[in-house]
């Protein structure tokens, strides 16, 4: 059984931003609720730059689109997340920037 996500879960981008969760869902598990993969992550303080030319061009991280989530575990048929599902970072401009990096969530919620 692997540890789900919620929103009390910790997440990183692969640049050091942080991973906020904004759940419609209203059921909790061990004090908070359940993340789903139709969730809201925002990543906000993300120093990412892409060099250009001689300079640098700010492209942070701004949002994750998950890939990989729980299949058997559903709320209301949306899958669940859990320490063993895959999230890709976005830029703003949708181009993919890294693995997300699920820092830490709470071993009292578990799942398949």
């Amino acid at each position: 059984m692997a540890e789900l996500l919620t929103t009390a879960s910790s997440l990183q981008c692969p640049h050091g931003g942080t991973v906020s969760i904004v759940s419609a869902n209203v059921k909790t598990k061990a004090g908070a609720a359940l993340a789903l993969a139709t969730d809201t992550f925002t990543i906000a303080g993300c120093p990412f730059q892409i060099p250009v030319g001689t300079g640098t061009v700010p492209s942070p991280c701004v949002s994750v689109r998950w890939v990989v989530t729980n299949m058997r575990t559903k709320v209301d048929g949306t899958p669940t997340l859990s320490k063993t599902s895959s999230g890709v970072c976005l830029a703003a401009t949708q181009a993919p920037q890294g693995p997300v990096s699920i820092v830490q969530t709470q071993p009292k919620a578990s799942g398949q």
